[in-house]
């Protein structure tokens, strides 16, 4: 239960904690929306995390299915050798972008013009290889966007959690005091009031006689 707020029993008190109350309702409502609206757009981030999440890791069992079967084939000097040096180069550009207030990365890709998918001889590995290169070279967009929506959902995540603490707060704690330190007031100012009604009728009857 929340603490009882120790308040003075006055109308300029009064007047002040029913501005405080209509306030607190009002932030009350936005807070709760915005918790919902992130909540759904956490939802749907998270949707594309588990898709993007099986097919990277689909892609990269056939990878090394073909990888594994390439050093079946090719002897591990040639397989090192074909491997030895990265055929890609590419670059990140990290910058962030607003989702609901919060400021989440925001990762792209730029490739070198004299990117070579394939820094080795055809002649000398198997088509095996070239496949599962391919395809590990493909992976590396894929990679950086799962990243990106997996440090968003934590992020998320952590916010909303934030914000349900703040909605909580509001609903159980600060509005109910303050519609009980409301209710207290007017309670005790009406009785004030009775009390000076019943003292003036007497003072009526006591002048009458």
């Amino acid at each position: 239960m929340a603490e009882k707020l120790r308040v003075n029993p006055t109308r300029m008190e009064l007047k002040r904690l029913k501005e405080r109350l209509k306030m607190a309702s009002r932030g009350h409502k936005l807070l709760k929306d915005k918790s919902d609206e992130m909540i759904r757009r956490f939802v749907g981030y998270a949707k594309e995390d588990k898709r993007l999440r099986e097919e990277v890791e689909g892609d990269l069992a056939a990878a090394l299915t073909k990888f594994l079967l390439a050093k079946s084939i090719s002897d591990e000097a040639t397989i090192q050798e074909a491997v030895a040096m990265p055929g890609t180069q590419v670059s990140l550009n990290l910058d962030t972008q607003n989702v609901m207030a919060v400021q989440v990365p925001k990762i792209t890709i730029e490739e070198s013009d004299s990117t070579e998918k394939y820094p080795y001889s055809f002649t000398s590995v198997t088509a095996e290889l070239d496949s599962s290169i391919a395809t590990i070279s493909e992976l590396l967009v894929k990679l950086v966007e799962l990243a990106q929506i997996e440090k968003t959902c934590n992020m998320l995540a952590i916010e909303i959690e934030k914000n349900r603490r703040r909605v909580n707060a509001l609903e159980y704690v600060m509005i109910p005091q303050t519609e009980e330190a409301i209710g207290d007031i007017t309670m005790k100012l009406d009785e004030a009031e009775r009390s000076n009604t019943v003292r003036l009728m007497k003072v009526k009857t006591i002048i009458q006689k």
